[in-house]
């Protein structure tokens, strides 16, 4: 019989373990930032609000929160042909989780610079 409190750390382990493999990469929570505070975004758009990211790993995040579900990808029939991204019900889920990075980030910073 296994131990009650070590099944749950190890779940809580593995849960957390998700959590970081999914939104890991230097990109996706700004990625997800980007279209929770404008909505709807083009390929353009989004690469021009990330101005260091290279079209390959811009796809490359996008491929990958498109396979997790948190965003959606829409080809427009357009000339030429356009596509917008926009995230998912499900990925409103991850807005407080940025807001928490963000709210350590700031706050890290102000002790490193107060150092």
């Amino acid at each position: 019989m296994g131990n009650k409190k070590r099944d749950i750390d190890k779940e809580t382990i593995l849960a957390l373990k998700d959590g970081i493999e999914l939104l890991s990469g230097k990109w996706k929570f700004c990625i997800l930032h980007n279209l929770q505070k404008h909505g709807t975004m083009r390929f353009k758009d989004l690469q021009e609000m990330a101005q260091r990211i290279s079209p390959k790993v811009l796809s490359k995040e996008l491929q990958e929160l498109e396979d997790n579900l948190l965003i959606s990808r829409t080809v427009n029939d357009t000339k030429p042909v356009t596509v917008s991204y926009a995230l998912t019900a499900y990925a409103k889920e991850t807005e407080e989780v940025a807001n928490a990075l963000i709210k350590f980030g700031l706050k890290h910073r102000d002790k490193i610079k107060a150092k």
